[in-house]
């Protein structure tokens, strides 16, 4: 059952309200807001109402759901912001409940009648659904049926986030709703972007365009930042919360929306809804694929006890919801390319506070005077509030530009105060303020009265905004967030680091654990453990320690190689499993013998190299593109040779086992490394294969368990050559394979992994605790 507010005038029955109410004394009736609304409004000319551009009269406003708490915290405070006298407004305050249809048949009744009563013209009526997105369908439609106005007054529809909660969602949402309104009859609302700071980021970019035009592009700017950080926790949201987590809670409206405006081409008019759209899409229509790498998140290490209290859940329930997200972004323009954007936002941080930086580039070497102008950090901030500088601003750099004033309601701030922003202090700024301070809320209901929908979400918007953010979401639905404990003393743990084109946390987790795997207490049970697995070496570790210490083997290895034979062959699966060992190598990029190294790959589907799903392509863009490196030292598979993919005719198979031949002495590989699958395949080589069939090839065409002939792979023979080869497994999924593996005896049909059998090398497993423990 919702509650709604009705507002007009007649005497307060509880607690909430439908709003309305006729100018006392004036030609034509309107809603009473603050004066400098009202006004505008109700002495509008005749033209303007031919025109259609407003028709005047009365508007009646239904807060369904005027109960909540987001009516108690900002809705009221905002209508009311609107308002002249805080008495006359409770007068015209009414409370009703509405469920079924026949409620809302008496409530448009209802409206109908105090209209003709009073003998007032209607303009429109508003009904704001503060109520979760489930019932907008079902509310929408209700109202389309009993509840819209007549003789041509308007109906908006003000709708409130979530819309949606993947694109999928957004879509099917946005599809119920238009069988009951008309796009334009629907508000859909980010506060984010009523903020004053927000709205004015596209008027300070045209003021100023004679200093930003030259400027505002990859060659100036060295990066920009969205920052959104916050000191509550999720205590009394987690409902809601724990379906959503952070990226869909604000980065995906909120910080997005900042981007676009940033980012996006400047329209001739800002006030143009329609152009201001479409020059967003562009933005979005732009916008690089996100995956995992391009992405950090963590939690606050009390939130799933308040899971566990507030949905009942018991303590082996692990929730994987993140509380804290860092995200880089890229655009694929001109303009832009390879310019990074940084969007982050979290929970139980260090303080509250939410910005936008654009960071320039500083071409100017300074040897001696450190502190003068042109050796600080050229930067502009739309700072939203909070933090040391509490109130909203726009800063600029006193190195970069003097900013010109936008309008009246902005003025230039000259005094300074013993703070800082970002590293500078308020004196090494040129600071442009609001005259008048007001809440988000109040611009956008204001907006709503006037019809303009330049700062609303529009259909297309919201599913562009979706379609970017979607894959992103999926692929971290399976990932374990970092565990930081909050505010200040989280410290540096969840600083990161943009490396080429993935996203890492630039510190190691520490791991607090309080028995060890035994049962004992003992400060070691964390560290690296050796030992045997199916009688051949392990070496286990939390993930994080376990892919250091692989990197340090992988690069002894190849030091090891490259100072008897000048260099080191490499071979590499595809998978997920060894993307964060890529990402690892990172950190030896200067000390890896990478110029001396052949990278071969151990399997490969067959698609061409150019696409996502290739093995190929994830090594290149994951490893490869990060070094330099002789191109003739990397070696994919040629799984497309004629035009064709795969075809046995076509000989690639042979092609790649005689260029091995050829290369590496003796055909055997220094390193090999394998993942494997939890059917126990290795490469491509699946359970019931005819690996007998291969004879003494070192690649072959091979079936996966989907369709015959769709990979190419090295053999056992192959792999069993190899100088060293190391098989890592990694994650809970796994603890199940782990355990039938050490049970199980040789059987290569059925478990090809257990084929490996090294001639003269070394087989090493790297195992971490959560496949070997579960």
């Amino acid at each position: 059952m919702s509650n709604v507010a009705i507002i007009h005038p007649i005497q307060l029955s509880r607690s909430c309200s439908v709003l309305g109410q006729r100018m006392w004394k004036v030609v034509l009736a309107a809603l009473l807001l603050m004066a400098s609304v009202c006004v505008q409004k109700v002495h509008a000319n005749k033209s303007q109402e031919a025109k259609g551009e407003q028709k005047l009269g009365h508007v009646s406003v239904v807060i369904v759901g005027a109960t909540g708490d987001l009516a108690k915290k900002y809705l009221w405070q905002g209508f009311f912001q609107l308002y002249a006298n805080q008495e006359q407004f409770l007068k015209l305050a009414e409370y009703r409940q509405l469920k079924t249809i026949e409620e809302y048949q008496a409530l448009g009744k209802h409206l109908t009648e105090q209209l003709n009563q009073e003998g007032i013209v209607e303009a429109g009526r508003l009904f704001y659904l503060s109520v979760p997105a489930f019932a907008y369908a079902d509310i929408a439609e209700k109202i389309n049926a009993s509840c819209r106005p007549t003789d041509g007054a308007w109906l908006r529809v003000v709708l409130e986030k979530p819309f949606g909660h993947d694109f999928n969602s957004a879509q099917q949402l946005s599809a119920y709703l238009a069988t009951s309104l008309k796009d334009e009859e629907m508000y859909r609302i980010d506060h984010y972007l009523g903020k004053q700071v927000v709205s004015k980021i596209l008027p300070f970019r045209r003021e100023n365009r004679k200093h930003l035009d030259p400027i505002w592009n990859k060659h100036h700017i060295e990066r920009i930042e969205i920052v959104l950080k916050e000191t509550l926790d999720a205590k009394g949201r987690i409902p809601f919360y724990d379906q959503y987590g952070v990226i869909r809670d604000v980065i995906q409206n909120h910080l997005t929306e900042v981007l676009t405006l940033l980012t996006m081409q400047l329209p001739d008019n800002l006030s143009d809804a329609k152009e201001v759209l479409k020059n967003k899409l562009k933005i979005f229509s732009a916008l690089e694929h996100l995956e995992s790498h391009c992405a950090v998140i963590g939690q606050y290490e009390s939130y799933n006890k308040e899971v566990e209290e507030e949905l009942n859940k018991t303590k082996e329930h692990s929730s994987l919801t993140p509380t804290f997200a860092g995200v880089m972004v890229y655009i694929d323009m001109a303009q832009y390319e390879g310019m990074p954007i940084i969007l982050t936002s979290g929970k139980m941080l260090d303080e509250r506070l939410g910005y936008a930086r654009v960071l320039f580039k500083n071409d100017i070497f300074c040897v001696q005077s450190h502190e003068d102008v042109h050796c600080k950090p050229k930067q502009i901030v739309f700072w939203f509030g909070h933090g040391d500088l509490q109130y909203p601003a726009i800063l600029v750099s006193n190195n970069l530009f003097k900013p010109d004033l936008m309008d009246a309601e902005w003025k230039e701030v000259k005094e300074q105060k013993d703070i800082s922003v970002l590293g500078v202090p308020l004196s090494g700024y040129y600071i442009l303020t609001p005259t008048v301070q007001r809440e988000a809320y109040t611009e956008l209901i204001m907006q709503i009265f006037q019809g303009r929908k330049d700062s609303f979400i529009s259909s297309e918007n919201l599913l562009a905004s979706w379609g970017f953010w979607t894959p992103l979401l999926h692929s971290l639905a399976n990932a374990t967030p970092r565990i930081y404990p909050g505010g200040v003393d989280n410290g540096n743990m969840l600083d990161f680091k943009l490396l080429g084109r993935e996203v890492s946390f630039a510190n190691d987790a520490l791991v607090f654990i309080n028995q060890d795997f035994t049962g004992r207490s003992g400060g070691q049970s964390f560290q690296v453990m050796q030992g045997k697995y199916r009688s051949a070496d392990m070496v286990s570790a939390w993930s994080e320690e376990l892919i250091v210490r692989l990197a340090d083997d992988l690069q002894a290895a190849a030091e090891k190689a490259v100072m008897e034979s000048g260099r080191f062959h490499l071979a590499l699966s595809g998978g997920s499993s060894p993307l964060a060992l890529f990402q690892r190598l990172a950190h030896h990029q200067y000390t890896f013998p990478w110029r001396d190294t052949h990278v071969w790959m151990v399997d490969e589907r067959c698609v061409p190299l150019t696409e996502r799903d290739s093995n190929f392509h994830t090594v290149h863009d994951h490893l490869l593109q990060h070094f330099k490196m002789p191109y003739y030292n990397i070696h994919p598979m040629p799984v497309q040779m004629n035009q064709r993919l795969c075809v046995e005719e076509d000989g690639g198979a042979l092609r790649y086992e005689q260029e091995i031949n050829q290369l590496v002495n003796g055909s055997r590989f220094h390193f090999v490394l394998l993942g494997v699958g939890h059917d126990g395949h290795i490469a491509s080589l699946f359970p019931g294969s005819k690996l007998d069939a291969h004879g003494n090839s070192l690649v072959a065409l091979t079936e996966s368990p989907a369709k015959p002939h769709q990979r190419m792979s090295l053999t056992l023979r192959a792999i069993n050559q190899a100088q060293k080869v190391a098989v890592l497994v990694m994650g809970k999924s796994k603890h199940e394979l782990i355990t039938q593996l050490s049970r199980v005896k040789d059987d290569p049909i059925k478990w090809p992994v257990t084929g490996i059998h090294l001639t003269s090398g070394r087989l090493v497993w790297y195992i971490d605790y959560d496949a070997l423990l579960g």
